[in-house]
């Protein structure tokens, strides 16, 4: 039935209505898919769960405090100190400033400041600080870039240095360090996908194939994922935007080399291109579909996230692996027939020529392994097993906002400026809410708490309820700022009847820490759970699945920790965002498990024919090249992450290639092999394979290939 379906998608008609369908998609998805980062959502606030405490302050402020409100700092420096020139410029350019498009209510500057007795001149009268607050309203992401370009134009200081800090400089520094990564990205991915297909299929024509079915998949996700975006509430950022790209790309051409591979392989058995496309497609469609669908639920599994960001994640990507699955069972099989074996060239591959890979690198590799596999798998997983020790080394509390970046930015450099001349940001404030009866009782408890600065006056927010805030004596996302949150909120709480929330800046990098925890310890064995079940359902066994799945945690756990010591040791990263762990296990365990999908649904078609032992054998010579050649396509691709100056995607980026590597050239050509010949046909229990009455020392008589011929 799979075979006649797969004929009438390769026929010679239904090939170019193949095509004619998925231009159509193209050309109608190009112009939706480029305006999706108008529906972007960065703002950090928007990704907490409604429980979450600093969410309840925001929705309680809604009212009294605008929540598009970015308060931001203009920080000046002379050494040797501000002559009254300077201070004098200063105030010209805060009434210059107090036009700049979006710049809403009063900008204050430091003499101002002072004669309101707010202290925005350091003591040694080196460093002067302008306040203002930017309101973008929901549009603060894409409007903050110009913003900052506007007010760095009209701050100068002739022989000082002049940094836009606070909140709104580190959104403006981050929104620029993500500007056009979601075409910069992409094409340098493309670029280093080409060379690497060019190596591996050393053709000047067929790579083509593979790229153009890759930028059809890009576009089309791009743009469901749009009309999602603005019409369903999907939530879309701009790191779930880089890493669709990253993975539509990676996934898809992996797809396509196993594709192309077993094309290739029938093309020498049959004379008619189409029926050798026919038989190809049988055969390979089911290892990607469920390649494709161990990624897809894996990825919906994050739905269940209570981080915002996260769960919108998952169908994001979901909605980018299931295109692309399409696009690589129909599309790319159309151009390929359309082409004919000229695409091949200079190595076409002929009916009745011999296949290569019966002696080549990977048939090696396996009778290496075959007279000792115990040994071999037995040391193998040891060698992985002493590399997860570095996970020891993993500190996932979290990042400041100068360790966030790989690179230094200005509204780093200005808020050391602060740090260093005794200076507070004042844009990085605990918002208190609380009963009113009770407010001036919390307003004496949030004075005894270290590093939070003196309350403001009480601000009504309703009939029952009163607001304060006090300035926090932190970097916003550190780990001291956190423990001066978590120690207000203590120290509040303890105010009987009060019912007070702590929210603000640091509130909300606190909760998405805590969200984070908790959504790795949930989903990541819901993940394990539902990869094994789709093993399962495919190898129609127990054991392989079970082992597999063993295989790629300790794969995973190899992978985090040498990218630990690489990060602590090499990068020079203070630690690591509280997410990390969690978006790295789901990537390797969804895509590391790939390559063993595509190794074993080859060994149980093999074993059917020749026994399990033989069939491990033909299994990892027959898919050696491809899969080694699809997971250097997926760990360049990831790669690319590192090519953006935040830490998280370095860092995630790493440990997914480094991962990736380790599956394809360790776990499935060495551990796995090393296992199937161990057990031999033990493997399938408890299926019938499992149950075949032969010496588990003795190959299986060879059968007649049914494949040929057909």
């Amino acid at each position: 039935m799979r075979q006649h379906i797969a004929g009438s998608l390769t026929g010679r008609v239904t090939s170019w209505l193949v095509l004619l369908a998925w231009i159509a998609a193209f050309v109608v998805s190009a112009g939706l898919s480029a305006k999706l980062t108008d529906v972007q959502d960065n703002e950090a606030a928007s990704w907490l769960p409604e429980s979450a405490e600093s969410t309840r302050v925001s929705e309680e402020l809604a009212g009294t405090v605008d929540p598009n409100d970015i308060p931001t700092l203009v920080v000046y420096q002379r050494d040797g100190g501000l002559t009254d020139a300077d201070l004098g410029a200063i105030e010209q350019q805060a009434a210059a400033m107090a036009d700049v498009d979006g710049v809403s209510g009063k900008v204050v500057d430091a003499r101002t400041a002072e004669a309101a007795g707010f202290d925005s001149l350091s003591p040694d009268g080196e460093v002067a600080v302008t306040t203002l607050t930017l309101n973008f309203g929901d549009d603060g992401w894409n409007a903050i870039p110009d913003a900052a370009e506007e007010l760095r134009s009209i701050a100068a200081l002739d022989g000082g240095t002049v940094h836009l800090a606070g909140y709104g400089g580190q959104a403006a520094d981050s929104a620029e360090a993500f500007e056009g990564i979601d075409t910069n990205l992409v094409v340098v991915t493309f670029a280093v996908v080409i060379v690497i297909l060019l190596l591996t299929y050393r053709s000047p024509a067929l790579w083509l194939l593979p790229i153009l079915s890759a930028a059809v998949a890009y576009t089309v996700s791009g743009g469901v994922v749009y009309l999602l975006a603005a019409h369903a509430g999907l939530t879309v950022n701009a790191q779930s935007q880089a890493i669709l790209g990253i993975l539509v790309i990676g996934a898809g051409t992996d797809y396509a080399l196993l594709l192309v591979a077993r094309y290739r392989e029938e093309l020498r058995r049959h004379d008619d291109r189409h029926a050798a496309m026919a038989v190809a497609l049988h055969r390979a469609a089911p290892a990607i579909l469920a390649s494709a669908a161990t990624v897809v639920v894996s990825m919906l599994c994050l739905g269940v996230a209570e981080l915002n960001s996260t769960a919108g994640l998952g169908p994001v990507l979901a909605i980018g692996v299931s295109v692309t699955f399409l696009v690589m069972v129909t599309l790319l099989p159309a151009l390929l027939v359309i082409t004919g074996r000229w695409v091949f060239w200079p190595r076409r591959p002929l009916a009745g020529s011999r296949e290569p890979t019966a002696t080549g690198l990977w048939a090696r590799v396996g009778r290496a392994i075959e007279p000792r596999p115990r040994r071999v798998w037995v040391l193998t997983a040891a060698a992985l097993a002493v590399a997860c020790l570095g996970v020891l080394r993993l500190d996932t509390s979290g990042l400041s906002t100068e360790d966030t970046y790989t690179e230094e930015l200005d509204s780093v450099r200005g808020q050391r400026v602060l740090v260093e001349h005794g200076l507070l940001d004042s844009s990085n404030t605990a918002q208190v809410v609380a009963d009113t009866d009770q407010i001036d009782e919390v307003v004496a408890a949030m004075a005894d708490v270290e590093g939070l600065g003196l309350p403001s006056e009480p601000r009504p927010v309703s009939d029952e309820r009163a607001y304060v805030e006090a300035t926090v004596d932190h970097d916003i996302s550190s780990g001291a700022a956190f423990d001066v949150v978590t120690s207000t909120r203590t120290a509040v709480h303890d105010v009987g009847g009060a019912d007070a929330l702590v929210g603000g800046g640091s509130a909300v990098y606190l909760d998405t820490q805590v969200a984070s925890d908790r959504d790795s310890r949930v989903i990541m064995p819901l993940v394990l759970v539902v990869v094994l079940l789709i093993l399962i359902g495919l190898l129609r066994a127990v054991v392989a699945p079970l082992l597999l799945i063993a295989t790629v945690v300790l794969s995973f756990g190899a992978a985090l920790g040498i990218s630990t010591l690489l990060f602590d040791y090499v990068f020079g990263f203070a630690g690591a965002d509280p997410g990390f762990p969690l978006f790295a296990f789901v990537f390797l365990v969804a895509l590391g498990i790939d390559y063993n999908i595509f190794l074993m649904t080859r060994v149980r078609e093999e074993s059917v024919l020749h026994g399990t032992r033989q069939g491990a054998l033909i299994g990892l010579r027959s898919t050696g090249g491809v899969i080694t050649s699809a997971g250097l396509v997926l760990a360049a691709t990831f790669l690319m992450l590192a090519t953006i100056p935040f830490v998280f995607l370095v860092e995630l980026g790493v440990a997914v290639a480094l991962g990736v590597l380790l599956d394809t050239m360790v776990v499935r050509s060495v551990l796995v092999t090393a296992l199937n010949l161990d057990l031999g046909d033990r493997i399938w229990w408890p299926s019938a394979l499992a149950r075949r009455d032969r010496d588990r020392d003795t190959p299986a008589p060879v059968r007649e290939d049914p494949r040929v011929g057909v």
